[in-house]
């Protein structure tokens, strides 16, 4: 379709849908964002164009999608354009939910939580003054239970968790005492501002203390392995410790026990600065530039639960979240919150962001905090993947967006795409056993069955339940 011919199409669907709701048209042209809600901006360059149209009744939501994550679109703009249209997207979403009708939107996109759109919370005055001198997104929200039972009035389990994503400020080709030194200035900065709000449970994204460098398969990254008391966890153990925190470190780790195997490894430190226990990754990927194979395998530490003074965690690190039977087992373990610790990239993944954590806390009826790493890393030597790309330097953008979900399928707004952040989520671990009577998928579940069909697959001699129809391979 011809750039005028677009137009006219956009503007035809405006003038219909006058009256009906908010007509947002998000393009990108020759790497411009641009958003509007009354009037266009194009020229005749190559472009693409991503609608959204809110209704007042469901009818006329007729190009509905999901305004609260961004898709692939990512790799046509760089960074700053994507930082411009991601937070134009916000801005449009905000004011269409405070309006009239707004609270559709908010029960489709984000979901409700005890009948209303999860409730921001207020910040103290030094934590906001921290996001803006140290330029970091800082969201705040909260999930109530139900009120209707007397044991939650009488006893709510009110916790306040935060991710923490940091944008990439690594000088890849600057030594690595360095580079750690300056990536522990930053998440200290940011720790003492989820301290600032009240903060009790705080986790990092994969790897944080590292590039993440595991799509070129050089060796020479390994030097940031460290024991599960090296530099990070010290640090660390001193700040969970300093303000009443648990914290949970994701880091590469070096098992010097054992001839120094390199786990990708995630450590929980308690709110005494003790080291409660570790989990490591039970997936590694094998798809695209994700060589990370090449560095650790997949983890031996089984699907543990961390009772801390604050509830019960759960690690399911990055690639694990494809898994549904690594949900499941957390789930059944007792897990109250599960973290998702990622370092993933847009092309790639996002579409599937905002669906699967989500999803997991619904089906397993506990809370999940996404993670994911923010900016484009670029490495010194130029690598190839597994998909036939020419060789490149880049990894891709690292599309943040962290968020919160809860088991009643509402969520937070995420944080943004582009910068990195704190989202601190206050949370009623009450809503757990609530959902697990409303909805009863423990007790509806099969787990005998699901048992008999896995012990069977593993077997060299499983044969596929598959009913063939008699007349399929009849001759006539």
């Amino acid at each position: 379709m011809s750039a005028a011919a677009m137009v006219k199409t956009l503007k035809h669907r405006q003038a219909t849908k006058k009256g009906s709701g908010l007509a947002l048209t998000l393009m990108v042209v020759k790497g411009r964002a641009s958003s509007s809600s009354s009037s266009l901006a194009i020229d005749d360059s190559e472009y693409f164009d991503w609608t959204y149209g809110f209704g007042s009744t469901p009818d006329s939501a007729v190009f509905f999608c999901d305004v609260g994550r961004a898709a692939s679109w990512s790799r046509y703009m760089s960074p700053n354009y994507s930082r411009k249209l991601s937070e134009a997207k916000e801005s449009i979403y905000e004011e269409r939910r405070t309006m009239d009708g707004g609270c559709e939107v908010s029960r489709l996109l984000l979901g409700f939580n005890r009948g209303k759109a999860v409730e921001p919370v207020g910040l103290p005055e030094s934590a906001t003054q921290a996001s803006m001198r140290f330029d970091f997104d800082l969201k705040h929200c909260r999930h109530l239970a139900s009120v209707q039972t007397k044991s939650c009035c009488e006893n709510p389990e009110l916790f306040e968790l935060v991710l923490s994503k940091t944008l990439s400020c690594f000088q890849r080709t600057a030594p690595i005492s360095e580079q750690k030194s300056a990536i522990m200035n930053k998440i200290n900065q940011m720790v003492d501002a989820a301290a600032e709000s009240g903060v009790n449970i705080l986790c990092l994204q994969e790897a944080w203390m590292m590039p993440f460098a595991f799509c070129t398969r050089e060796k020479k990254w390994c030097d940031f392995a460290e024991p599960i008391n090296g530099d990070s966890t010290q640090l660390l153990q001193k700040l969970a410790q300093k303000h009443n925190m648990v914290i949970i470190s994701p880091i590469l780790e070096r098992d010097i026990n054992h001839g120094e195997t390199i786990w990708n490894t995630a450590v929980v430190i308690g709110n005494h600065g003790n080291i409660i226990g570790k989990h490591r990754k039970n997936h590694i990927p094998r798809v695209g530039d994700f060589n990370e194979s090449s560095y650790d395998m997949e983890g031996d530490t089984g699907h543990p639960v961390f009772e801390t003074v604050f509830g019960k965690i759960a690690l399911n690190i990055c690639y694990g979240r494809h898994h549904p039977l690594n949900w499941l087992a957390f789930g059944l373990n007792g897990a109250e919150i599960v973290f998702n610790p990622s370092a993933t990239v847009g092309e790639l993944s996002e579409p599937m962001w905002p669906i699967e954590a989500r999803n997991a806390a619904i089906a397993n009826s506990y809370f999940v905090g996404s993670i994911n790493r923010v900016g484009t890393e670029i490495f010194p030597n130029p690598f190839t993947s597994g998909d036939g790309k020419p060789q490149h330097n880049d990894f891709g953008h690292f599309y943040g967006s962290s968020y919160f979900s809860a088991p009643d399928a509402s969520c937070t707004p995420c944080l943004s795409r582009c910068r990195g952040g704190l989202i601190i989520a206050e949370m009623d671990l009450n809503l757990c056993r609530q959902l697990k009577d409303k909805w009863g998928f423990r007790m509806t579940a099969r787990y005998e069955m699901y048992s008999a069909l896995l012990s069977s697959y593993i077997r060299p001699d499983f044969e596929p339940q598959v009913v063939t129809d008699s007349l399929l391979h009849k001759r006539s």
